[in-house]
């Protein structure tokens, strides 16, 4: 496996896109991000360099078909249109344009379980323990990078939306009962761009190992994201602070399960474990 023709083949991909559209550049980023955080988790979970390059190349694939779609939509929406994933697969495996990014084939149904799986509502059943491990790695990464982007990006760029449509929003009450219970939102529940931003925070329902709560943690997202707006109705301030305990809490339970408590984040170290619960 070789990670540096794997890069050099996507900047090659990256040729028939617009590199100034900020839609594009964001999705760059993105990508160059998430193969750090996949680096980072692998290497908390002591796997071996086969498994951490491994890790980083589905990273570097998974977000393939992003490119395409903003050429085509102006948009990163896939509901009633494309599933981004879906359309990953097909790019790397309908055509073998896989093989631009690694010769042996031995990979191929690891690398396509992954990113298929990487923006479902749950993992499919039925998944290996390797095939599995690389679902929970890109997953928790892709998620701890979307946390950065919704704190740092445009708000058009990120969904198309605005930050007036967000300060002036409403909570639906089917994707504020689902938050509560410490749920994911599923995509056809949102009905509002605040629910959009709600089902972001939600990403911590859907955390796979420890060292990712403390990362979500000691970056403090889900005061970034939720003090980001401000929101102009009493009600769905009320509703914001809620949301902000009952994340605030999860991650306490998690981290607490995993051994992790708030006196583990001093001095700058982390220590990942599997959270299987």
């Amino acid at each position: 496996m070789n990670f540096d023709k794997a890069k050099a083949a996507f900047n090659g991909y990256l040729t028939d896109y617009d590199l100034n559209d900020a839609k594009v550049r964001l999705k760059i980023v993105h990508t160059h991000q998430v193969i750090l955080l996949c680096e980072f988790i692998s290497k908390a979970l002591g796997l071996g360099n086969e498994d951490i390059e491994l890790a980083k190349l589905i990273a570097l694939l998974h977000d393939i078909a992003r490119f395409d779609q903003v050429k085509r939509f102006s948009h990163f929406v896939d509901a009633g249109i494309c599933d981004h994933a879906d359309a990953g697969i097909k790019i790397l495996f309908e055509t073998s344009r896989i093989r631009d990014f690694i010769s042996d084939d031995c990979y191929d149904n690891i690398i396509l379980k992954a990113i298929w799986n990487h923006n479902k509502y749950e993992i499919e059943e039925g998944l290996d323990g390797k095939e599995l491990l690389h679902c929970k790695i890109i997953r928790d990464a892709d998620k701890l990078d979307n946390f950065r982007v919704k704190a740092e990006d445009d708000f058009e760029d990120i969904a198309s939306i605005t930050k007036r449509s967000l300060e002036n929003g409403s909570i639906s009450d089917e994707v504020f009962i689902d938050f509560m219970a410490c749920r994911q939102i599923a995509a056809h529940k949102r009905k509002t761009d605040l629910d959009f931003w709600v089902s972001i925070i939600a990403f911590v329902f859907d955390i796979n190992f420890a060292c990712s709560f403390e990362y979500i943690r000691e970056k403090s997202y889900v005061n970034v994201l939720i003090d980001r707006i401000e929101y102009q109705n009493e009600e769905v301030q009320n509703k914001m602070e809620q949301i902000r305990k009952c994340a605030t809490q999860h991650m306490a339970r998690r981290l607490r399960a995993s051994g992790l408590g708030a006196e583990t984040s001093k001095g700058g170290e982390s220590t990942c474990w599997n959270y299987t619960a």
